[in-house]
């Protein structure tokens, strides 16, 4: 018996540097929006020595895991994204995700295929539904806060207006250049795990 995988969909999203998150959070607050999330996001990406990386393929394995802080139980959540690309005036990528009870075990069945973690990111979180976007607000260690909204491209534009920042604010753009700004910015070097 032969089962296909689901099909991957394209995720589509955009970010902006927020510096009164505050002031965000009750736009959000006024606009409706429900909190759905509040706690640690830790993810780590896996890859492996083998040529072509998924690096190289400009593909991401990632494990994510949802810690809150009401010691509730950790779950995760197993993804893999496609290359990206850019739909308009956002950023593409094809998704596929899995929630998983076991992160830890996930994470040993990574590693025994001959995965590693080549990257880690660890930020607290607070992730909002308005309408049918997700926006999630985003505390680094040393770095700016971000937000990050994902939808179709209506909802994200509804969502993007809710926020009150100006819509040039947000970009297509991944988490290395928001890294590369703030360190020109700033002259530190950010911090994205503990």
């Amino acid at each position: 018996m032969s089962r296909s995988a689901p099909p991957a969909v394209d995720e589509l999203e955009v970010k902006a540097r927020v510096e009164d998150p505050d002031a965000l959070r009750a736009a959000l607050m006024r606009a409706g929006a429900i909190l759905e999330f509040r706690g640690d996001m830790l993810d780590r990406r896996f890859d492996r020595d083998a040529a072509p990386t998924l690096a190289e393929r400009d593909e991401v394995l990632r494990l994510r895991v949802y810690r809150q802080p009401d010691g509730a139980t950790a779950y995760g959540v197993l993804g893999w994204k496609g290359p990206h690309s850019k739909h308009r005036r956002y950023r593409r990528r094809a998704e596929a995700e899995a929630r998983v009870g076991d992160p830890e075990g996930v994470v040993a069945i990574l590693e025994r295929l001959g995965f590693a973690v080549s990257l880690r990111i660890d930020r607290r979180v607070e992730v909002y539904r308005l309408g049918e976007a997700v926006l999630r607000l985003e505390w680094y260690p040393d770095m700016d806060v971000l937000l990050e909204v994902e939808g179709e491209p209506a909802d994200i534009e509804r969502a993007i207006a809710a926020t009150g920042l100006g819509r040039a604010s947000f970009l297509a753009e991944s988490l290395p250049y928001f890294v590369a700004a703030f360190e020109r910015r700033t002259g530190r070097a950010a911090l994205l795990a503990r």
